[in-house]
């Protein structure tokens, strides 16, 4: 299978990094393919509706990080996204990736799973609902099945996420896909 790991964290070694780093672990001990999609690395302009990309033969006007991304975007079995909880939702930069899928919307639709890999500082998983519910509606609209779901709370830091079970559970998804 092929996976598509798309993170969101400007944080080489932070929270959510150790756990991209724990699925994709697991991911390719099971066998499968695995691509990494840094977005706070790249640069990926936020979608504009100017329908470009629906009506022409254009594709998107912005020639950016979406580029490389669109041919593992469209080929991956798996999309797993993995973000910090900021304030209430994923971080911008996995959502100007997921708003740019609209160029792709039509060739996105069924046949691929997805997961969502959250971490935050907060204590309660009240503050993921925004993310969750972003990603429920997304799947939901793609006809995508949901593989599963971390949602690391309480881990400000690496050392408070080695404390917890959330490494071995990000690895264990990889690893069950």
């Amino acid at each position: 299978m092929k996976v598509l790991v798309i993170t969101g964290s400007p944080h080489k070694n932070g929270t959510s990094a150790c756990l991209a780093d724990r699925f994709i672990k697991g991911a390719k001990e099971a066998g499968h393919d695995v691509v990494r999609f840094d977005a706070a690395e790249k640069q990926v302009h936020p979608c504009i509706a100017c329908e470009r990309c629906h009506n022409t033969d254009k594709g998107c006007v912005f020639k950016d990080g979406m580029e490389e991304l669109n041919p593992h975007l469209l080929s991956a079995d798996v999309i797993a996204f993995v973000s910090p909880v900021y304030y209430y939702t994923i971080s911008a930069q996995i959502k100007a990736v997921i708003d740019r899928f609209y160029a792709s919307d039509e060739a996105l639709h069924k046949n691929k799973k997805a997961v969502m890999i959250l971490t935050m500082a907060d204590d309660t998983d009240e503050s993921a609902l925004g993310a969750l519910q972003t990603f429920k509606g997304m799947t939901s609209f793609l006809e995508w099945e949901i593989a599963g779901t971390v949602v690391g709370i309480d881990c400000g830091t690496v050392e408070d996420l080695q404390k917890t079970d959330y490494p071995v559970k990000a690895y264990e998804l990889g690893k069950s896909l």
